[in-house]
């Protein structure tokens, strides 16, 4: 039988109260510790599987969120040329690209590097002031934005994807919460 990938996965509490940028980095922790609780307990096979009519899968949440935040975070917002990971990738009908599922990288690799990716986006977080958020930075999908928006975008992605992570959890082994 398969091993599982991810052990237990404590979610923090929700940061209520501080600065913006303390509370919005709180927000983007829980909703990152919510993803991976999402994912806590299943095998390779379990998190590869789609058990919906889409492209989604949950491994395939965690190598699109790690893309998201090494983009936003390193790219965008901390102006570096962040390693990658070369996953297999395809181009969709409209152009855009996606990961392929047949990526035959484990998920346990999948899931170290996508833990490395948001230690290296928290310290990107870490280094911004207040002056910070005002700053417009370039970006091919909305146009010059500041990074209070790049911020609130990057909370909006998790949102998203973690709502999708519940029905695809749910689906693979009857396993439901918030």
């Amino acid at each position: 039988m398969d091993e599982v990938v991810i052990g237990a996965a404590p979610r923090p509490d929700p940061v209520l109260a501080g600065s913006w940028l303390t509370v919005l980095g709180g927000m983007l922790d829980f909703h990152r510790a919510t993803l991976v609780w999402k994912c806590s307990g299943l095998t390779d096979a379990e998190l590869r599987r789609r058990p919906l009519r889409s492209e989604l899968s949950l491994l395939g949440l965690l190598r699109h969120l790690q893309g998201a935040e090494r983009y936003w975070f390193g790219v965008r917002i901390g102006g570096t040329t962040p390693a990658f990971h070369p996953y297999r990738m395809y181009r969709t009908a409209e152009g855009e690209q996606w990961y392929d599922e047949a990526d035959p990288t484990p998920a346990s690799e999948v899931y170290a590097d996508y833990l490395a990716t948001c230690a290296e986006s928290r310290a990107v977080h870490r280094r911004l002031g207040e002056a910070d958020l005002d700053r417009l930075v370039d970006n091919d999908e909305f146009g010059p934005a500041s990074v209070r928006f790049v911020l609130l975008h990057l909370v909006e992605e998790y949102a998203r994807h973690v709502g999708h992570a519940d029905l695809l959890r749910e689906t693979i082994d009857g396993t439901t919460g918030e």
